[in-house]
């Protein structure tokens, strides 16, 4: 899929969060902004430890999903778990 490699490529440039969210806004429909959105919720909660089962219900997704995501997270050098990780850590630095 060069068409994603490109794309990120250039949002790993851009240092705007506005920019990036409008670009966002504007390339997906509603339903795939909310299907990101919960994808992003699902790792959150199963990262601090919620229950798939939880989760799933806290959603309303299915379980299937949400198992997808858990094993996402498990996986060596996982994806999912360094761009949380960059997440928590920009968050704390915010607080602080």
């Amino acid at each position: 899929m060069r068409g994603i490699s490109e794309i990120a490529a250039v949002l790993s440039r851009v240092r705007d969060p506005q920019l990036i969210n409008a670009f966002l806004r504007s390339i997906l429909t509603r339903r795939e902004l909310a299907e990101v959105d919960g994808r992003w919720e699902l790792v959150k909660l199963l990262a601090r430890g919620e229950s798939q089962r939880a989760v799933a219900r806290r959603l309303g997704m299915s379980l299937c999903k949400i198992t997808r995501g858990s094993r996402e997270l498990k996986k060596r050098n996982s994806a999912f778990r360094r761009v949380l990780n960059e997440h928590l850590h920009t968050t704390t630095l915010k607080e602080d």
